[in-house]
């Protein structure tokens, strides 16, 4: 059997003593200041959001002229772990259709304001599914049952996608699945997951905040 708590991971195979491991792995690994300046590419635009840790723009690549969102994280050294976390496992699994792209992390150093970690990620202007569930609200409207299984299908494809490369979405809610205008359906927000090593582990247990 293996538990999953938001620190550790404990298994339990059979009459054997349990052994634990720290999930994810601890100990930075990841040099921040090495990544090129996004000040090179990326234009802000406008303020778009705020998320867990930071603010969240919209911002145009200055070479071709493509928009995307960025988090910025400021400042960086408060949230390391999380934010190594978060990286490795967009860099790894963001190739999935249900997944919010990756295009690429930066670090603009800032000796007035604190230095700033930008994570650019793919635009999604259809807003999250918060945002499409308060427009019917606020119309008094009711979302079609068809509209609310598409979502909720495209969502757990990508949530399968996340569970076959052994690694758990703790923060599951209608504002990180956001929507795109061509009807993609995305998932976002990957600070607080989990990543499990274990390959014998015959029954799991997750349990998040």
């Amino acid at each position: 059997m293996s538990v999953w708590t938001p620190n550790m991971h404990l298994s339990i195979e059979g009459d054997q003593e349990p052994s634990f491991e720290m999930l994810p792995l601890t100990g930075k690994t990841i040099i921040f200041d090495s990544f090129p300046d996004p000040s090179d590419t990326w234009e802000i635009i406008e303020t778009i959001g705020k998320g867990t840790y930071g603010k969240v723009f919209k911002v145009l690549n200055k070479k071709n002229g493509s928009k995307a969102a960025v988090k910025i994280l400021d400042p960086v050294h408060d949230i390391d772990e999380e934010i190594e976390a978060e990286y490795n496992i967009l860099k790894a699994l963001s190739d999935h259709p249900n997944v919010v792209k990756f295009y690429g992390m930066y670090y603009k150093k800032d000796v007035k304001n604190g230095d700033q970690l930008w994570l650019v990620l793919e635009l999604c202007n259809g807003g999250s599914v918060t945002d499409l569930v308060k427009g019917f609200l606020k119309r008094g409207e009711r979302m079609n049952e068809l509209i609310i299984a598409y979502i909720l299908r495209e969502a757990l494809m990508g949530l399968q996608h996340l569970h076959e490369n052994k690694t758990i979405h703790r923060d599951i809610k209608g504002n990180n699945i956001l929507l795109t205008t061509e009807g993609g359906v995305k998932l976002v927000d990957f600070d607080l997951n989990l990543i499990s090593s274990s390959k014998t582990a015959k029954k799991e247990l997750c349990t998040g905040d």
